[in-house]
């Protein structure tokens, strides 16, 4: 079982869209968190302690989680999918991206 982990800056758009679209990925669990002061869901060590693998929307995203959470990360995979805060929840070109782009490493 995988369990991925998507962090973005306030936890609205993109981290949950893609906590919803590979929700229904056959051996795969997720979760999603922002790393900003206000995000809906504040990003917590109990939620990197979970993760076997961490998904950032952007460059930024992994020098915060890097320098915020450092000694929680314990050598996890860190990716970084570079997709910018363009889109809305679900925008079908928003799902598009984050299945090429986090997709071969949840198994399709």
């Amino acid at each position: 079982m995988k369990r991925a982990l998507f962090i973005c800056t306030q936890n609205r758009l993109r981290s949950p869209t893609a906590e919803q679209v590979f929700s229904t990925w056959p051996g795969v669990e997720t979760d999603s968190a922002g790393l900003g002061a206000d995000a809906d869901v504040p990003l917590s060590p109990e939620q990197i302690a979970w993760a076997t693998i961490i998904f950032v929307m952007e460059k930024k995203h992994r020098t915060q989680l890097a320098a915020k959470f450092r000694r929680h990360l314990n050598g996890k995979r860190v990716i970084c999918l570079d997709i910018p805060d363009d889109y809305t929840y679900m925008q079908p070109e928003l799902v598009k991206l984050l299945e090429s782009k986090a997709g071969p490493f949840l198994g399709k």
